[in-house]
């Protein structure tokens, strides 16, 4: 099998950058290499910015009708290329087809969103401001924006941005995760093929010095970042220091708070769902649960560890797995399993109890090479140990144990994190005082995964949200805009 190799996307058309090193990127459930990607230094950045920043002043001036016909075309591509686009996010994620092509259709839905653009970016007129003087507000884009992309949605994270960023007037700089860059690689092939100008999005394919370089070069208006908190906060820094916008989404640590009057049936299904689906790599997977009251956490643990132990795990393409709704893929890598098996076995260290043990799942057949762990539960967990403070980014779920409503509630707001929070119940008492009181961005009533559609903002609260500008909806066209305020009189002529 020949290994493709990567080029980053310029003006147009791939670009092969002099002399650079490359990265290997591996199908995680076997280990394979399948293509190469260029590390991008300081100076290809720069290549790319430099596109984006000729592009920009035809661009800003195109009309936003005229901006959104290529978004129409491409929601189109990505429709018809939806099947092939979801293989590829399996094949280099680890994540099953039934979520690569969720992920397709939550990408093609913020595409849709743009188009609505000519609506969307409107402004506002105040008609007789004073004495013979109206004023109007115009939206009106910055100049190049800075995408820096994680591996776990390598579709749709880039999409909750690059649309807006495109339709409201600007041009982009996309830097993949060199873990995932090849669905993007064909992404961008197909934004050419949409008939977006050239310029108007580039893709430059790197590591840590390419996102330094993006965050930092003068040419660029403001970063989108999505990835852990330590990393943000990383970004943040460089964008405060240069003067760029930024919007820096964090690490999350989900709690689904069970209330005795749930509905056991449904909640299992529906926490099964949503702990191991994406093998827990995703921001919005649940990784504590919280029963209240004794019974209730004998009870849903035993149900809980029993479904968890029901989930497939294996190769997302094998023809035989591939058609399971629940199928479990691997985590991305080697040193991913590593560092959670590891956090695993410090939390027994600790007094957690391992009601179920995925560390040491064997391998399917085939892929002896793959990075596996199999569903993982760990009880007697005590709030603010590492295991439960921690965003472990993998099939790893651990049961805390809470009295009553309001020591539930305390443990969700006593974590750091705050990017999404779930309550079971059929009280309209306690779903109101938790949507309220609970101290997350996100939340759902008898929702396992409280991620919003494309039109609402996504973002979470506290150290899983680094800006004050979400993703997607209004929030995003806040942040790619600028308002500037315009005070008119005209004179009566002589």
């Amino acid at each position: 099998m020949t290994t493709r190799l990567l080029r980053n996307f310029v003006n147009g058309g791939g670009v092969e950058p002099p002399g650079a090193r490359t990265i290997d990127v591996e199908n995680p459930s076997t280990g394979e290499v399948i293509a190469r990607a260029p590390l991008s230094t300081a100076a290809d950045v720069a290549v790319a910015v430099e596109a984006a920043a000729a592009a920009y002043p035809a661009w800003s001036r195109t009309p936003a009708a005229r901006r959104v016909e290529p978004l129409f075309r491409l929601a189109a591509l990505l429709r018809s290329h939806e099947e092939p686009l979801a293989r590829q996010i399996a094949e280099e994620m680890g994540k099953s087809l039934t979520d690569a092509h969720a992920e397709m259709k939550r990408a093609i839905e913020n595409v849709e969103v743009a188009c609505g653009m000519p609506v969307l970016q409107q402004g506002e007129l105040m008609v007789g401001a004073s004495f013979e003087i109206d004023a109007e507000v115009l939206r009106l884009p910055l100049g190049v924006f800075a995408i820096i992309a994680p591996y776990n949605f390598p579709a749709m994270v880039p999409f909750w941005f690059l649309p807006t960023a495109i339709a409201t007037g600007n041009t982009v700089v996309l830097k993949t995760s060199e873990q995932v860059p090849c669905t993007m690689a064909r992404v961008a092939e197909l934004c050419a093929e949409s008939g977006l100008p050239a310029g108007v999005l580039n893709v430059v394919h790197g590591d840590r010095e390419a996102a330094i370089a993006l965050a930092s070069h003068p040419k660029v208006a403001g970063v989108s970042f999505v990835g852990s908190t330590a990393v943000g906060r990383q970004v943040a820094e460089l964008c405060q220091r240069h003067g760029k916008r930024y919007q820096v989404l964090g690490s999350a640590k989900n709690h689904l708070v069970v209330m005795p009057d749930a509905n056991l049936d449904d909640t299992v299904r529906n926490l099964v769902t949503s702990c191991f689906g994406c093998a827990g790599q995703r921001c919005m997977a649940a990784s504590a649960i919280v029963p209240v009251g004794e019974e209730l956490h004998r009870e849903l643990t035993r149900r809980f560890v029993e479904a968890a132990r029901e989930v497939p795990v294996g190769n997302p393409l094998d023809p035989a797995l591939a058609a399971h709704p629940a199928l479990m893929g691997p985590v991305i890598s080697a040193a991913a399993r590593r560092r959670i098996v590891e956090l695993c076995d410090r939390a027994l260290e600790e007094g957690a109890t391992l009601a179920l043990d995925g560390r040491a799942l064997r391998p399917p057949p085939g892929c002896e090479r793959g990075h596996f762990l199999g569903p993982t539960v760990l009880t007697h967990v005590r709030p603010g140990s590492e295991i439960h403070a921690t965003e472990v980014f993998g099939p790893v779920v651990v049961v805390l144990r809470a009295r009553d409503f309001d020591e539930a509630l305390a443990i969700v707001n006593g974590h750091a994190y705050g990017n999404g929070a779930s309550i079971y119940t059929a009280s309209g008492h306690w779903a109101r005082r938790f949507k309220l009181e609970a101290e997350a961005g996100m939340i759902g009533v008898n929702v396992g995964i409280p991620a919003p559609v494309a039109q609402l903002p996504f973002g979470g609260m506290k150290a899983s949200m680094l800006s004050e500008t979400k993703a997607q909806g209004t929030a995003g066209i806040e942040f790619f805009t600028q308002r500037k305020v315009v005070t008119v009189r005209y004179p009566a002529q002589a």
